[in-house]
């Protein structure tokens, strides 16, 4: 019997100990209560100030030179000659392959004789028409003849002798001699790499703070170039989902070649435009609206605020703060509006 009550005693040993605990914790708290409403709830604070906002927005992307542009086969046959090699700069129209000028889907001689015939004939004709001898009416119609057939040879040319399609630098060349090529097919590519350009895709959460203008960087290994934003979409494009950014970057001494893959970075703002910027950390969320806690004269004011840009730990705010206002950056979270606070350490 005497057993069974020591037991009865050792099983209300936990209950004790549980409510004299939470008699102490109750009291702690009171106590705790009672000296922030005697003293102030302990705070820090910073003086709301100007910086600079700056965000950045990094991706891979595809470098090309600022204008570029491949030239392909118009018929099947085997390359006659390659006049180029990569590397060396051409103006346009100026022939870098050859295919044999007996193709006989090219009739190039056939093409050939008859622009040789209507020249003659344009020739005679217009000697003859300054002596009166035809009307002006004729000779309109042999000249008109003549730029038809002029049209005609200058394309089978084109199909024989593959010119540069613009001034550039040969950045590839995709045959060898004696290949044989079908219509279509690529043949080579010139590029103006003085200045290199790219184009990358951003979401609409991000668009918004990219702006036409905006520097950016082009990484490769140990290369890095300086350019701009020079197009922000003001559409989303469907099929990426996305909206289109271009930025150009100045390579003066070729640092970086067409059609390497290199980080892009884009640094939106800079030191001219100021903002004020907090850390999230200081803003409480509260039904839909966001707030922060400022010091009003030793007691905590609550001001509700509207957001901009963020970036990382930081964000910016657009309206509710000014410069000058001490905002609370720590003890937040034991604030209500119009309690008193002791700032413990002031910035």
């Amino acid at each position: 019997m005497q057993h069974k009550s020591i037991l009865k005693l050792i099983g209300l040993i936990p209950l004790v100990l549980f409510i004299q605990s939470c008699s102490r914790s109750d009291a702690e708290s009171k106590s705790m209560e009672q000296i922030h409403k005697a003293e102030g709830v302990p705070v820090r604070i910073e003086q709301v100030q100007e910086s600079s906002f700056s965000s950045v927005h990094s991706a891979y992307s595809v470098l090309t030179g600022i204008q570029e542009s491949t030239a392909y086969a118009s018929l099947a046959d085997k390359i006659d000659s390659i006049t180029q090699v990569v590397g060396d700069k051409v103006t346009k129209d100026q022939t870098v392959i050859t295919f044999p000028a007996d193709n006989p889907a090219a009739q190039y001689m056939q093409a050939k004789i008859a622009y040789e015939h209507a020249e003659t004939t344009l020739n005679r004709m217009t000697t003859l028409y300054e002596s009166g001898g035809i009307s002006k009416q004729e000779l309109d119609n042999i000249n008109t003849q003549f730029k038809v057939t002029e049209a005609n040879w200058d394309a089978v040319q084109q199909m024989i002798l593959v010119r540069a399609p613009i001034s550039g630098t040969i950045t590839r060349i995709a045959v060898q001699e004696s290949d044989n090529v079908n219509p279509g097919d690529a043949l080579f590519t010139v590029a103006q790499t003085e200045r290199l350009k790219t184009q990358l895709w951003i979401t609409e959460n991000q668009i918004n703070e990219i702006k036409k203008g905006d520097i950016a960087q082009a990484i490769w290994r140990h290369v890095t170039l300086t350019g701009r934003v020079t197009q922000v979409d003001l559409s989303l494009n469907s099929e990426m989902q996305a909206f289109g950014v271009q930025v150009e970057f100045a390579n003066k001494t070729h640092k970086l070649r067409s059609g390497i893959n290199a980080e892009i970075r884009i640094l939106s703002g800079n030191n001219q435009n100021k903002s004020i910027i907090i850390a999230r950390k200081d803003i409480i969320t509260q039904g839909g609206h966001q707030y922060v806690f400022i010091d009003k004269q030793g007691t905590a004011q609550k001001v509700q605020v509207q957001t901009g840009r963020g970036k990382g730990l930081d964000i910016e705010i657009t309206k509710g703060l000014k410069i000058g206002d001490r905002l609370i950056t720590e003890g937040v979270m034991l604030l209500k509006d119009g309690v008193k606070i002791r700032i413990t350490d002031a910035q």
